[in-house]
């Protein structure tokens, strides 16, 4: 995970982190090869408060989520290297991770493969283009479930 893109730009402090807690809001990591994608999505979540960081593909994503432990993954389903649904599968079946909600984004929607993803532990998949503001109204449910 050398990519800088990958780390945590903005709230990257505990402070902020502390903040967003209190707020109610969430730990939300964006993971997409498409650096317009990640960009668009994690400053959306920032600006409403939450903290957001990126990765740029699964292996990261497995890496960063494992270190920070994200209340949602917003994952992109098809990307170089590991694909959405094997790093999917690695964080259900780790105990540190396993509690995070996956949210799987693809641009190519079919039935097996949206019932397979639900089936390995995928909580929401959403067909592309999604608009922030829907995306968001996903997060919120998850991350209010997870917090009860």
């Amino acid at each position: 995970m050398n990519d800088p893109e990958a780390f945590p730009l903005w709230p990257a402090n505990q402070a902020a982190d502390a903040e967003s807690r209190a707020r109610g809001l969430g730990r939300v990591l964006i993971v997409d090869d498409s650096r317009d994608a990640r960009e668009m999505y994690a400053l959306y979540f920032r600006s409403r408060g939450y903290h957001a960081f990126m990765a740029n593909d699964g292996h990261a994503a497995v890496e960063m989520a494992t270190k920070f432990k994200p209340d949602v993954i917003v994952m992109d389903l098809a990307m170089p290297g590991m694909s959405g649904i094997s790093a999917t599968h690695q964080l259900k079946n780790n105990p540190r991770t396993r509690s995070s909600a996956v949210i799987l984004l693809t641009g190519h929607h079919a039935r097996a493969i949206e019932e397979g993803a639900l089936e390995m532990g995928v909580d929401v998949f959403l067909t592309k283009p999604c608009l922030p503001e829907d995306l968001e109204v996903h997060v919120r449910r998850l991350v209010e479930d997870r917090r009860r």
